[in-house]
């Protein structure tokens, strides 16, 4: 079940608030985690047993350490191998099997499991809960239904944004419900859903249309790149939206996952506006324990390799991945090495250098390996004999012009800045208009999810 769906809508929603809020406070919690694991089970029911299983290590490690303060090193690793061990079982295996017979030349047979759904996200959220209580930034908790809530939270069980349990440890036990949050936390939701169904997905079939294309020319390689480019940005935070404002409608506050980051004058910008709760994750549990910037440029750079290495395989177990966390690794120590003095002299070259680096980095990203990866960047840069335009990929500028435009004024803080100028100068006008716009938004998502239209989840695959 994914949340721009006519089942979370309309059914699953409804109900988790309807017994949310008749239950008692001390109940709310058990609440949640039953609905979370019924979410869960509706798309995942083989596995569900994995997430439990790891939450419950959590919570006795947790204990464990608290209790036995002399072994909470040796504690630690035993938390970090539990979890790391499933993930690499799960998402790394074959990759690693697969190569290992490659490199032998004796093949080797690859387990074919599948992922489950949400396991790279509630793994780094157990992990960051028994590191923070092995540093004493938390306490234990005593209460497994409370940690389990934590781990197996609904809105952001499967695509994040990653919540550190010292985000919302005091919210798990006291947090304020009023319609004040319950306004914020829908407008939230309603834009997000916005995002994803009358954004992403339409992009979504413009870059569904090249790979199936035999039509190829330097314009729809563009046009492909430019579109994935946008449909990934309003994907993926159109999603973290719809979780940030279900969370408000239970109580809690969610960290902030993007931050315009289309706008960045450097990559090391972007990388502070683009899935910042993973990058947060990284800097704050690898990159500051290897040592950060504290050791000397070389071992700096080497750190950076080490995390970008590790960001990107996070992401898939697949070499474009990896590649592609190495290639932001390769610009971000260039950029510290020399190149961030210069672009902070022009905002037009910085936006620009961005934009491409990034541009390029999906293509990659969005490959089934890399000899696709590298057919396409022919393509951009006009190699390979390609005519520079084709009738398919005219025709799909022509008809999409309206949405390529309403995405890129939409990735740029231009809309938010015009509503708040219209609020701060019409104020009711533009409290009646915004109740107007959210329902009619909600009305048009629906009409299009009845109508069957393109719907994946990209996030679906980490």
């Amino acid at each position: 079940m994914i949340f721009s769906s006519i089942p979370f809508l309309y059914y699953f929603l409804p109900c988790v608030l309807l017994v949310y809020y008749l239950m008692p406070k001390a109940g709310r919690n058990g609440v949640l985690l039953l609905f979370s694991l019924l979410f869960y089970t509706w798309g995942e029911p083989r596995y569900l047993f994995v997430m439990l299983a790891a939450t419950v290590l959590g919570y006795g490690f947790g204990l464990a350490m608290e209790r036995f303060p002399k072994a909470k090193k040796g504690l630690l690793a035993a938390s970090i191998l539990s979890s790391l061990s499933s993930l690499l079982c799960f998402k790394y295996a074959d990759f690693f099997l697969e190569n290992l017979g490659a490199l032998t030349g004796r093949p080797i047979a690859l387990l074919k499991l599948s992922l489950p759904v949400g396991i790279s996200f509630y793994t780094f959220q157990i992990l960051s809960y028994t590191i923070d209580v092995y540093r004493g930034q938390a306490a234990a908790q005593k209460n497994l239904i409370d940690l389990a809530c934590y781990v197996t939270f609904f809105p952001q069980l499967i695509a994040g944004p990653i919540v550190r349990y010292t985000d919302i440890a005091r919210q798990l036990r006291c947090r304020a419900h009023n319609l004040t949050g319950i306004r914020e936390g829908t407008r939230r939701f309603l834009m997000g859903l916005g995002k994803k169904v009358l954004l992403a997905n339409l992009l979504g079939e413009i870059c569904a249309a090249w790979h199936q294309t035999t039509d190829a020319s330097v314009l729809f390689a563009w046009l492909y790149a430019v579109s994935f480019t946008l449909h990934i940005y309003f994907d993926f935070s159109g999603y973290s939206d719809m979780a940030i404002g279900l969370g408000r409608l239970f109580g809690f506050r969610f960290p902030e996952n993007f931050q315009y980051p289309y706008i960045s004058r450097s990559i090391t910008e972007f990388w502070r506006r683009w899935h910042i709760s993973l990058g947060t994750w990284f800097r704050d549990y690898v990159y500051i324990p290897l040592g950060g910037n504290r050791k000397g440029k070389p071992r700096q750079f080497l750190n950076i390799f080490i995390v970008w290495m590790l960001t990107g395989f996070w992401h898939g177990a697949a070499w474009n991945f990896l590649f592609w966390g190495l290639w932001f690794a390769v610009l971000l120590i260039i950029e510290k090495t020399f190149l961030l003095r210069h672009l902070e002299k022009s905002r037009i070259l910085g936006r620009v250098y961005v934009l491409l680096a990034v541009i390029f980095s999906f293509v990659l990203f969005d490959a089934s390996s890399l000899s696709e990866a590298l057919v396409c960047i022919r393509q951009l840069l006009g190699l390979g004999g390609l005519p520079l335009s084709s009738p398919q990929a005219a025709y799909l500028l022509g008809s999409n012009a309206l949405l390529l435009t309403a995405a890129m004024v939409g990735a740029t803080p231009a809309p938010k800045i015009a509503a708040q100028v219209i609020a701060r100068r019409w104020p009711r006008a533009a409290s009646l208009l915004e109740s107007v716009m959210l329902v009619l938004l909600l009305l048009l998502c629906t009409a299009f999810l009845v109508d069957g239209s393109y719907n994946p989840f990209l996030y679906f695959r980490f």
